[in-house]
């Protein structure tokens, strides 16, 4: 990729928080030459040497950022996790395996964080060990350009208000226990990401983890408040104890996965954790007495419970996303509406998902969702399915929350799964064909703008000029295409990253929101800072299995040129500034 300076690396940063997502931001943009003083309770030493931190799976999108960063990942340590293996008890029982398109993979926090803070150490980074006050967070903000909150603990995460509008609980909805542990039964058939469901008293996740001593398992227990599973977790007392109730717990509410954890051995003293989290939405800019603003990152503005790892997916991925917006925000202020707008740009494009997603986890499961799980030991479409909506909960969306679209992909992919190929191996071989990424808009008769991600875009004729795309039949926009003689393809630049994933979304309400239009032919909406568009006649729909091919003859175009967001093997590809060679 090309590789380009920026003014950014003149700038001071501060960042207050060490997790996931504050040590990888201050990693960053320390390697793109930015000063980054990073504040956090605790060193690198009391973190290796301390108790069991949260539990951390990453999956596809969020090791697609970790692998192409330039930090210690131990990706050819950690064991590799192929596969989701799923059980729910109660009812008609339910139980199948299916493989992530990607491998996951898990490294103990503690391992991390400390070789992360070593890293940043040595790099020259301003660390400094001390619990964060609000006194203290305005002597940084007053000395830095700007300053990233990246915890909700302690005084400075009074600083970022509750988002009644996105937050649905007022009080946790599990008790959370951990326990590291070795000696388990190795699956025969490759190491998978266990979720075991007991619909009245909670759940079991266990996958393989590298920690500092190799290879050790994690068994997290998640009992619904009230319930006997709940209470007999509150009542655990110590190491010893926790083992010992877990496996009893195993016995009695999860018996599919006693057998392998028969054996089991806690890792040592230390490994060991128990805790409740409330899932909580919280405004994205804090206002400190002084006036000045900081920016939420990760759990201090959106903190999930742990049920299926979307709180280290999440903060992965946000600072990234965090880090592509300051490096081209180049040498103008990070006033309060950047920092609201950065915030909402990740909000719409993966945080809102990864939120809706793990809240319905948290509840009773709905009929439909029953008949779905059920469904899935037996059409292999509809476990991946449900494993791709682990890796991106975005894709979850509507399926798992509407009946009729539930029973549309039960039936999609029993279709697929008698036809003469392997559709899934299909989509595969056929994402080696590298594109660009467009998103396709139109307006209907009412003036309503809709819009949707599409790499199904080709040139096809110069005299006369026509281009064409193909929208799948399943698309909740097709009528308002069908019916509209004006489209408008805007080729994306990478910098607009998040717009592919807002897009993306199927039914989504919010496609439009904060971005920014030009009205065009027919009253189609033309994107701003695309790197080529063009306004099409509607002059064909063909007819092609399950998708129609929409031929448009140009009638305007522009061509700014730069770097376009590239898509290939299911990933998308981002140009970001660099410094200097």
């Amino acid at each position: 990729m090309a590789s380009r300076t920026h003014a950014v690396t003149e700038r001071r940063i501060a960042i207050v928080g060490a997790g996931q997502a504050g040590i990888q931001l201050a990693l960053g943009l320390q390697h793109h030459g930015v000063t980054v003083t990073l504040v956090t309770d605790r060193g690198p030493a009391e973190i290796r040497s301390g108790a069991v931190m949260a539990t951390s799976c990453l999956f596809a999108p969020a090791l697609e950022v970790e692998d192409n960063s330039d930090l210690p990942t131990w990706d050819d340590e950690a064991p590799s996790i192929p596969h989701l293996d799923l059980t729910v008890a109660g009812g008609e029982p339910v139980h199948w395996r299916t493989s992530f398109d990607s491998p996951a993979r898990s490294v103990d926090l503690r391992l991390k964080y400390s070789a992360w803070l070593d890293l940043f150490v040595a790099r020259g980074g301003d660390l400094r060990i001390q619990s964060m006050t609000v006194g203290a967070t305005e002597e940084l903000a007053g000395s830095h350009d700007l300053t990233i909150v990246a915890t909700g603990k302690g005084e400075v995460g009074s600083l970022f208000p509750t988002d009644a509008s996105r937050t649905t609980f007022d009080a946790p909805q599990r008790v959370l226990a951990v326990a590291l542990v070795t000696g388990v039964e190795p699956d025969a058939d490759g190491e998978a990401l266990h979720l075991a469901v007991d619909p009245a008293a909670g759940e079991f996740l266990s996958y393989p983890m590298l920690t500092e001593r190799g290879t050790a398992h994690v068994m997290m227990f998640e009992g619904r408040p009230g319930s006997g599973l709940g209470r007999r977790l509150d009542a655990i007392t110590d190491a010893a104890d926790h083992l010992a109730v877990g496996l009893e717990l195993l016995a009695e509410h999860f018996p599919s996965e006693a057998a392998r954890f028969a054996g089991a051995r806690l890792l040592d003293e230390t490994s060991v954790a128990r805790g409740r989290v409330t899932p909580t939405v919280r405004q994205p800019v804090g206002v400190l007495p002084s006036g000045r603003t900081v920016l939420g990152l990760g759990t201090a503005v959106v903190a999930t419970d742990p049920i299926a790892s979307q709180p280290s997916n999440n903060a992965t991925l946000a600072a990234d996303f965090y880090l592509d917006a300051i490096l081209r925000r180049g040498d103008r202020d990070f006033d309060a509406t950047w920092q609201r707008r950065t915030f909402e740009a990740f909000w719409r494009g993966w945080s809102k998902w990864s939120v809706l997603w793990t809240n319905s986890i948290l509840q009773d499961l709905t009929a439909h969702q029953r008949t779905l799980l059920k469904a899935a030991e037996t059409v292999p479409g509809v476990a991946q399915a449900v494993a791709n909506s682990l890796e991106d909960p975005r894709t979850s969306y509507r399926w798992w929350f509407e009946e009729a679209d539930a029973a549309a992909l039960i039936a999609r992919s029993a279709a697929e799964a008698r036809g003469p190929l392997d559709a899934r191996d299909l989509r595969s071989a056929l994402g080696q064909y590298a594109t660009g990424v467009t998103v396709i808009t139109t307006t209907d008769g009412a003036g309503v703008y809709h819009g949707l991600t599409a790499n199904s875009f080709t040139s096809v004729s110069i005299d006369p000029p026509l281009v064409l795309w193909c929208p799948s039949k399943r698309s909740t926009s097709r009528p308002v295409f069908a019916a509209s003689e004006y489209f408008v393809v805007n080729v994306l630049a990478d910098a607009q990253h998040h717009l592919s994933r807002q897009f993306s979304v199927s039914g989504s309400a919010e496609k439009f929101k904060g971005v920014e239009t030009v009205e065009g032919l027919g009253g189609a909406p033309v994107l701003a800072d695309a790197v080529a568009t063009f306004e099409c006649r509607r002059v064909a729909v063909h007819d092609a299995g399950d998708h129609d091919i929409h031929v448009g003859q140009v009638e305007r175009y522009s061509s700014t040129g730069g770097e376009p967001l590239l898509f290939h093997d299911g990933r998308f590809h981002v140009t970001r500034p660099r410094p200097e060679s």
